[in-house]
């Protein structure tokens, strides 16, 4: 029999159709590519990447945050809109030209992901993708046995994380959320003084998001030339095109699809994936989820941007930790408040900002304490000590190399990811729902776990081709 390669035994397992059914699914087996393990600057030893999205995120984090070491090369990038994609060719090369003096590699560009996925020679992409559009990317990849960074947040959907997650861990592919405040040194330090008990005994958790605004321009408008739109729509319903909708045509501001409901959840998901993380992560709940959730939320009832705007949730925990959400404010800032027996910290990105336009936390510190002894405490060698990682995108390439899990891997993305869709649909139905976090249904509730997936228009669907 010939040696069973990392890639033949992809090829393999997938065309036999590897379990992908809706259930949870943890491991993985961990397979050496041999290409990236004799050391990592040589051409033939680095890692090649292909980047699918090239928009605001993928410019002003990912793409810079992968091209400062060299141990890898970006060699292609995919965009559906040809204006887009365009530049970002030139912004690698640009920016390989700043760091080497030249650009060593020639930088291929697609309109559809699929053509990039097929190319041998890519080891890893960088998916950057509106979210409708994170969780089918992330399986394709999986099955072509590509190492995935994905931005958060995980899916649309609960149904559609959970077989983003089973596709990742059934190939055993690296997988990286981009929920970069677990590499962020006061996070995974707060989490660690929580859970060795530094405030007492964990009571609550106040989690404080930014808002969005209402508004938005419905006014139909002719379709960009360059621009496959239709694709762009995806698995969503097809409805007339507008600048509002989809993102700027010129520059790369805030984009419009953030602010729609056909699109994504809002805020609860575009920085509730990041905090209710952390919340996650300080209980030790990063596998579960809540037991109970109740939500209620302001949403516009004119113009085009549908999202939640002001709103509350609460959550209980089997632990009997309360943990809620509001939209954060002037007395009570961006950030992540836990609350214990014997004391109380708070912690927040402080003036970080991962793109231009996200908002910054004015406190004086992103880490502080009822008391200061709490911060200054440090933690004692056989205390709990959480993985610890300085720089999120290093992470995610040494992963690579390694074949160990990196810091964010599916199924605790796919699980912080549902917390907060888990609250949407509590906004939405503006009720009490009971959660059952191991079978991931609500308990005798059929509207609600009606909302746990979405129709998808052909040919778009997830499990299509599985």
């Amino acid at each position: 029999m010939a040696p069973l390669t990392r890639r033949s035994f992809l090829k393999t397992s997938l065309a036999a159709g590897t379990g992908l059914a809706i259930a949870p699914s943890i491991s993985a087996p961990i397979f050496a590519r041999s290409s990236v393990l004799k050391g990592p600057s040589a051409p033939s030893n680095r890692i090649n990447i292909g980047v699918i999205g090239t928009g605001r995120i993928a410019r002003d984090h990912d793409m810079p945050g992968v091209m400062k070491y060299d141990d890898n090369r970006i060699i292609a990038v995919c965009d559906l809109d040809a204006h887009r994609v365009q530049e970002a060719k030139q912004y690698v090369e640009a920016g390989y030209k700043k760091r080497f003096g030249k650009c060593d590699v020639d930088i291929a560009t697609y309109e559809h992901y699929e053509e990039l996925l097929a190319r041998p020679d890519i080891d890893a992409v960088i998916i950057c993708t509106p979210d409708h559009w994170h969780a089918k990317p992330a399986v394709d990849a999986a099955r072509a046995g590509k190492d995935i960074y994905l931005e958060k947040p995980t899916s649309l959907t609960i149904q559609e994380g959970r077989i983003m997650s089973n596709a990742v861990n059934a190939t055993g592919v690296i997988f990286q959320l981009g929920t970069q405040q677990r590499s962020s040194e006061q996070f995974r330090y707060a989490c660690e003084l929580v859970r060795n008990g530094r405030i007492g005994e964990l009571k609550t958790i106040d989690v404080r998001l930014p808002g969005d605004p209402s508004g938005g321009n419905p006014e139909p408008m002719p379709v960009p030339d360059g621009f496959n739109y239709e694709k762009w729509l995806g698995s969503t319903p097809y409805v007339p095109y507008t600048v509002d909708r989809v993102h700027p045509q010129k520059g790369y501001g805030r984009p419009g699809w953030l602010r729609c409901q056909q699109f994504g959840a809002g805020m609860i998901t575009g920085w509730g994936n990041h905090h209710f993380d952390i919340a996650q992560w300080a209980m030790g709940t990063e596998y579960s989820g809540p037991v109970e959730i109740y939500g209620e939320a302001q949403f516009a009832d004119n113009g085009l941007w549908d999202v939640h705007g002001a709103y509350a949730t609460e959550m209980k925990y089997a632990n009997g930790v309360v943990v809620t959400g509001t939209t954060d404010s002037k007395e009570k800032p961006n950030g992540l408040l836990f609350t214990g027996t014997e004391g109380w910290i708070f912690v927040s990105r402080g003036n970080y900002q991962a793109s231009a336009n996200d908002p910054v936390t004015n406190t004086a510190s992103p880490l502080k304490a009822s008391n200061p002894k709490i911060i200054t405490s440090g933690l004692k060698e056989d205390e709990i000590h959480l993985y610890m990682s300085n720089d999120h995108h290093r992470n995610w390439l040494d992963s690579i190399r390694s074949r160990m899990p990196a810091i964010s891997p599916a199924e605790v993305g796919h699980r912080s990811c549902s917390v907060c869709l888990l609250q949407h649909i509590a906004m939405i139905l503006n009720r009490r729902l009971y959660w059952d976090p191991v079978m991931e249904r609500f308990k005798n509730d059929d509207e609600a776990n009606a909302m746990l997936s979405r129709p998808m228009r052909f040919p778009y669907s997830i499990d299509r081709g599985l």
